[in-house]
């Protein structure tokens, strides 16, 4: 457990806090590519506490400007574009456009560079970018996406659907050289090993689920700090996703899934996103009003949540009901939570390295980053002996024989 103090130093972000200062000192998601559009040139963007909207400035660059927000304006607010009455002598943000997201620097001094990571250099043709709304503090939405024993129960599926009908989904595909469904295998090895190490971007995690006949099964995850996180959706595709501040109490996830063979069919993969969400807020349909559709029958039957098999849908339950700000100081973080401990200690790091104007000392803030590329993300099953190498090989097949340029 932490400090109530402590607690809120690592959670809230609005201008002036410690996590807010940190946050700002790299490129977060603005809005989407697609809420852009011909009837709608002004889209009004939530983000860091602050009420701003995404325009074009004179050169017809775009831009964050701050925007005309009233005291009682709920948090997800979307006025139509000619309702948006921009403060012009207010602060001006750059915004980049990378693989269907706009991305903004809101920081001091001259924005960092991105790096080299899979999800930035595939060609648009295999990325598809998306996002969701969830109702609680951005830092326990990232603290799901970085604890891999969660996926043994939150995600467990008592029945194994046939991976052929997988498409666009986590979790339903065979694990990478063996016919069992990784569903199977979560549901049987629920207790991984953790190994968690310091990388330039962040931190690189290994759940290691020993099998029978001295087999290993090999799952690397990666947290991208500040919040993002890098994980293998199925053989073919990893997930980059964010967990993005719009004030101290919700955030956005924004999602860019990467193919290494194929490219991405962003139709369908919008269409099954769509049937769970709404427009134009990108709130999920199945929510705290409506208990998520909780379902006892299917609890009983076919998941663990008994809400539905849309993954996102049971980690939301899972964040949104520890409340808008998780109570640390009430927690018991035990050996499962190894890569929490770590992360929250890198958090704190960089804040009082911003506090002391250190920042070459915050991760990927030191120095040129296009030498950054990967991360490896992916599932393997080895033999137990030498499951750090076959693990690495996996990964580098797979980036042999991509149709783009994924070499590390």
């Amino acid at each position: 457990m932490i400090s109530q103090k402590l607690n809120d130093q690592i959670t809230r972000i609005g201008p002036g806090t410690p996590a807010g200062a940190v946050l700002r000192r790299y490129w977060q998601p603005a809005a989407l590519v697609d809420e852009l559009q011909e009837q709608r040139p002004i889209v009004p963007v939530n983000l860091l506490g602050e009420r701003l909207a995404l325009t074009r400035d004179e050169n017809g660059k775009f831009v964050l400007k701050q925007r005309v927000a009233s005291v009682d304006e709920p948090p997800i607010y979307y006025p139509d574009s000619d309702a948006i009455d921009i403060v012009e002598d207010g602060p001006t943000y750059p915004v980049v456009e990378k693989k269907g997201i706009f991305f903004a620097y809101m920081g001091p001094g001259d924005a960092p560079d991105f790096p080299n990571f899979d999800c930035f250099r595939a060609p648009d043709s295999h990325v598809f970018a998306f996002k969701g709304l969830w109702e609680c503090n951005w830092l326990q939405a990232l603290e799901v996406g970085i604890d891999p024993s969660h996926a043994s129960f939150l995600h467990r599926f008592l029945q194994d659907d046939d991976p052929a009908d997988s498409y666009g989904k986590q979790f339903r595909d065979k694990a990478a050289h063996t016919d069992m469904p990784m569903t199977q295998v979560l549901r049987e090895y629920p207790r991984p090993d953790l190994q968690v190490e310091e990388t330039d971007f962040g931190l690189k995690i290994t759940a290691l689920r020993h099998m029978q006949n001295d087999l290993t099964h090999v799952r690397v995850t990666n947290q991208i700090f500040p919040e993002a996180i890098c994980i293998p959706m199925s053989r073919e595709m990893i997930i980059t996703q964010w967990h993005v501040p719009i004030d101290d109490e919700n955030c956005y996830w924004y999602t860019i899934f990467t193919s290494f063979a194929k490219p991405v069919n962003k139709e369908l993969m919008r269409e099954q996103r769509l049937k769970e969400h709404r427009l134009p807020d990108y709130a999920p349909l199945k929510n705290r009003s409506n208990n998520y559709h909780y379902d006892p029958e299917e609890q009983d039957t076919l998941t663990y949540t008994g809400m539905g098999l849309d993954i996102n849908v049971h980690d939301q339950w899972a964040v949104e009901g520890q409340g808008r700000i998780q109570d640390r100081t009430r927690e018991h973080l035990g050996r499962g939570d190894a890569a929490i401990v770590r992360y929250r200690l890198m958090l704190r790091k960089a804040i009082k390295a911003v506090e002391n104007n250190k920042e070459d000392a915050l991760p990927m803030r030191n120095g040129s980053v296009a030498d950054l590329v990967g991360p490896l993300s992916n599932d393997a099953i080895a033999s137990t002996h030498d499951w750090k190498e076959a693990s690495w090989q996996a990964d580098m097949k797979r980036r042999a024989d991509c149709p783009w340029d994924a070499s590390v």
